[in-house]
């Protein structure tokens, strides 16, 4: 998968519980999910969760606190893929 395929797919995931709809027109590998997005804390596990089943891996705890913006996210999709 291409980083913007994973781009496209994680939109697809976090639309339902964005706050700030411009911010996610916008979307780009440097948004933060809960400052850009305004995503709150709660939710934000609700993306994680349905990112584990979107790619199929399991996202650990230290992974999840890192899990704060698009940039990471990806970067913890990709790794989880790979291994």
């Amino acid at each position: 998968m291409t980083r913007e395929e994973l781009i496209q797919s994680l939109k697809k995931i976090v639309e339902p519980y964005v706050q700030d709809q411009e911010a996610f027109q916008n979307l780009s590998e440097e948004t933060d999910f809960i400052n850009d997005l305004k995503i709150n804390s709660a939710n934000l596990v609700d993306v994680i969760l349905d990112v584990e089943d979107e790619f199929d891996i399991e996202i650990d705890n230290d992974a999840m606190e890192k899990m704060l913006s698009v940039k990471a996210a990806l970067d913890i999709i990709e790794s989880k893929l790979s291994s």
